[in-house]
């Protein structure tokens, strides 16, 4: 009698835990079934020996590429690519690791890799070199690219960029996939409630969340072997190159929202000093996506500074 009291006893929090937990379960999503959802008109594939790249070419002109952050995907430019498109060769692409483009075999998300990336990628499309605008992740990605092949970039629009030592905490996301047990729980367990706090978080108004905009995010992470991908990339080493920042000799726009919580705006301003050609535009009560959240006057600035230095 007493052992089974002590079972049930053992018992109550794990069904606690489950009850808990199961609603949450959500099992990773085939790329042919997220396809009709993401990738209309005019999406396009590239193959890269195997590994097979969603992007979108829109517009004409001299060419400006598109690089999102972590956990979002080429859709984050929607508003940039109708507003430049008219001026500028548009082409944005879902990074490896996130978005349709999915996970690489090599699990490699480093910088030295997204840099081999865009190699491959502007090779394939033939183009010798571009103007890069990138937020977050993306933004890091442009501004490492711009040292190893300065050659190819030719202007640089950097938004809320990371890449500089991290200043506090990282974000939620970011400590469950760096601790091992929960992180193995987060290849399943994928509440979008979670999904909507971090959008909040990112956002300088969270009113401005909407279902829309958290379903498009929670959808692109279900899809298959993203989760696993962000987890890697959340475990990459950090190198921190911003000694090498002053190398880069290209005009430089910074944008930066006021009130961004994950990078905060210091970070912009350490930016603008230690690039030699870079001018800083900060968006007072917006957070760390200005692309999304004033996505005209943010795209307007950006068309202005590149015509402004002969792009």
């Amino acid at each position: 009698m007493k052992a089974r009291y002590i079972i049930v006893l053992l018992m109550v929090p794990v069904l606690i835990l489950a009850g808990v937990m199961i609603p949450h379960y959500h099992a990773d999503l085939p790329l042919e079934e997220l396809t009709g959802r993401m990738a209309a008109q005019p999406s396009q594939w590239l193959d890269l020996d195997g590994y097979q790249v969603h992007y979108r070419d829109e517009g004409s002109g001299a060419v400006l590429l598109l690089l999102h952050g972590t956990a979002s995907n080429l859709h984050t430019w929607r508003e940039w690519t109708d507003t430049l498109k008219t001026r500028y060769r548009i082409i944005r692409v879902d990074l490896p690791g996130f978005g349709l483009s999915g996970p690489t075999k090599e699990r490699d998300y480093s910088m030295a890799a997204y840099s081999r990336f865009l190699d491959r990628f502007l090779d394939a499309l033939h183009i010798d070199s571009c103007a890069i605008a990138g937020n977050s992740l993306g933004g890091q990605i442009a501004w490492n690219y711009a040292l190893d092949q300065p050659r190819r970039v030719r202007r640089l629009v950097l938004i809320d960029a990371s890449g500089l030592p991290a200043q506090g905490s990282p974000s939620l996301g970011f400590r469950l996939a760096r601790t091992p047990i929960l992180s193995k729980l987060m290849l399943r367990i994928s509440p979008k409630p979670l999904f909507r706090k971090s959008l909040e978080e990112v956002y300088g108004e969270p009113d401005l969340v909407t279902d829309s905009l958290v379903n498009s995010y929670f959808t692109s992470m279900l899809r298959e072997g993203n989760r696993q991908a962000f987890i890697d990339r959340a475990n990459t080493p950090f190198i921190d190159r911003s000694d090498e920042l002053a190398q880069i000799a290209v005009p430089t726009l910074i944008l930066w929202g006021e009130r961004d919580r994950w990078i905060p705006l210091e970070h912009g301003y350490n930016f603008e000093r230690k690039i030699p050609d870079a001018e800083l535009m900060v968006y007072p009560g917006v957070g760390h996506v200005p692309h999304e959240e004033v996505p005209l006057i943010s795209a307007r600035t950006a068309e202005g500074y590149l015509c402004a230095s002969g792009w």
